[in-house]
């Protein structure tokens, strides 16, 4: 019973800044002009992977969501480094996972997690840069850019009968009607992608604050080789970072450090198998190389120094993690959100919703 009790108060707590989130990921998706990003990023140097850090941090796309996006970004003219920092980003922050981070890691983590996602991926970028030029030039790649913003990893494209079609159907609507249309996308596929492992990781933070005890693992909670058991877990597994976050509010509860979480954090939803073999087939060898490195040691060394950084401030986790977002809203929005979440996530009872019948 008290397991339960846990978990649901967790999913209430939860609930208004996920939907939030989601919902800011759909005007986002409603809003942002896809087909002027790919034509952002073309040319040399620093410039462009920053720029593909930066923009591809907000975007609600998981880690291989992310692939024929960046994949387009690549056949519409942007180079190696940029491609690997948009793909290393993207999966690893945005807006929906930023709240959510708020309302159950606390607000350091909430704000270290999103910069240290665009850091890694700039860093990830400019070694891919550099592996770029010790390779043969390439004939031209060009084609058309698959959009940004992919209805999920399922869609086959126009025609596939998803919310897809129905976004980008938006176009030359009112302000308006594409924010409906992002709204839907966000409610539907987006959260599609997430539901099952966000409902996973919302058990396993129920049972660790039922059943361990605080600080269980404290002892063996930082370091290095803490760090690299979670580069171990991290970088195969597929999941997102939105689902991640409570998985990482388990491991804050259970006694890790901050900068260990962070490790998890950066390279779960950043890498997995799929997104290997794609980098390594259509960006080469050394590109994958640079990719995998960039992401290991700029998961540690952000570990290291944001656990460094705790030390050295008066930076209470643990009440953070305590206090959350609890008592900020009142129980009936918390319900609420819980409750549309929860109805949004079945599909058969998301078609009975107004204005989802013939979009989902």
């Amino acid at each position: 019973m008290a397991f339960l009790q846990h978990t649901l108060i967790l999913y209430l707590e939860a609930a208004p800044w996920l939907l939030f989130g989601l919902l800011a990921a759909g005007a986002l998706k409603a809003l942002v002009p896809e087909e002027r990003i790919g034509r952002w990023l073309g040319g040399g140097g620093a410039a462009p992977v920053v720029k593909a850090a930066v923009i591809g941090a907000p975007l609600p796309l998981c880690s291989c969501g992310v692939l024929p996006a960046a994949l387009g970004l690549r056949r519409g003219g942007a180079g190696r480094g940029p491609t690997v920092a948009f793909l290393v980003a993207t999966p690893e922050t945005g807006v929906d996972s930023i709240a959510l981070s708020y309302a159950l890691l606390g607000p350091f983590m909430a704000l270290v997690r999103p910069l240290a996602a665009v850091l890694s991926a700039v860093f990830a970028g400019l070694l891919a840069t550099l592996a770029e030029r010790t390779m043969p030039p390439e004939a031209p790649r060009r084609g058309p850019v698959i959009p940004l913003m992919v209805a999920n990893d399922r869609c086959d494209g126009a025609g596939c009968g998803c919310s897809h079609d129905a976004a980008t159907a938006t176009t030359g609507r009112s302000t308006a009607g594409r924010l409906a249309g992002g709204a839907r996308y966000a409610l539907s596929d987006i959260l599609d992608d997430i539901s099952l492992w966000l409902a996973l990781g919302l058990l396993a933070a129920g049972a660790v604050a039922t059943w361990l005890p605080p600080l269980a693992l404290a002892e063996l909670g930082s370091g290095p080789l803490a760090m690299g058991a979670m580069l171990l877990v991290g970088v195969p597994m597929y999941i997102c970072a939105t689902a991640s976050t409570p998985l990482a509010a388990a491991l804050l509860l259970a006694g890790m450090s901050p900068g260990t979480v962070l490790v998890f954090l950066l390279a779960g939803p950043a890498t997995n198998l799929a997104t290997l073999a794609v980098v390594g087939r259509e960006l080469g060898r050394p590109v994958l190389v640079a990719y995998l490195v960039g992401i290991v040691v700029a998961s540690v060394g952000l570990g290291m120094a944001t656990d460094a950084l705790v030390a050295a401030w008066p930076v209470d986790i643990a009440a953070q993690l305590a206090d959350g977002a609890h008592g900020w809203l009142p129980a009936w929005v918390e319900w609420g959100s819980g409750g549309l979440l929860a109805l949004c996530a079945v599909p058969p009872l998301r078609r009975r919703l107004p204005g989802f019948g013939t979009w989902t």
